[in-house]
């Protein structure tokens, strides 16, 4: 795996959260030599779900108050159901992932995080993937929405579920480690 040693990525979720989602890729990319920080609405810790219950709880490194996107190279959105959709309604988690899309950072959104993008109306004209059942948002927010198990599109990088994660998280470290971006349009 590709050392992206010196790169700082923020995983932005709250409870409901898909286990494998958010603990998968902090573990691989803090093994590829990141530094990863578990950002959420409040502090203390945040507990996942994990297939059919409630999962582990996870730490939390710094609130949404206390993280500045402009300290990141990089965030990743678990998914599960609950947990984008709780964070598409608070307004600084919109604005903490709309200054890394606006910045042109990689932006890795699995399952059905890419809720998310969809609510910030960014997603006309690109190519990405996600839970299927979310497949008709994506669309109506003018994605290209395509069925395979990892895609990327100038630095967004999205996976459909858990089965995606070992193609999801080396997609993202490939993608941190590169130096450049195209401009994305706001």
């Amino acid at each position: 795996m590709q050392n992206i040693s010196g790169k700082r990525v923020a995983i932005l979720a709250t409870h409901g959260f898909e286990q494998s989602e958010l603990e998968v890729p902090l573990e691989k990319l803090r093994a590829a030599g990141a530094t990863v920080d578990v950002v959420s609405l409040q502090s203390g810790e945040i507990t996942g779900w994990d297939k059919k219950d409630w999962g582990r709880a996870v730490p939390v490194d710094k609130t949404l108050d206390e993280a500045s996107p402009g300290d990141y190279d990089a965030l990743v959105l678990p998914g599960g159901q609950m947990n984008p959709d709780l964070l598409r309604v608070e307004q600084k988690a919109l604005d903490f992932v709309r200054s890394f899309w606006n910045d042109s950072k990689v932006v890795g959104a699995i399952c059905h995080a890419p809720w998310l993008l969809v609510e910030l109306d960014v997603l006309e004209g690109r190519r990405l993937t996600s839970y299927k059942s979310i497949k008709t948002d994506v669309l109506n927010a003018g994605g290209d929405w395509v069925d395979e198990e990892v895609v990327t599109d100038q630095g967004l990088v999205t996976s459909r579920n858990p089965d995606d994660l070992p193609a999801f998280c080396a997609k993202l470290v490939e993608e941190i480690g590169e130096e450049r971006h195209e401009r994305r349009a706001a």
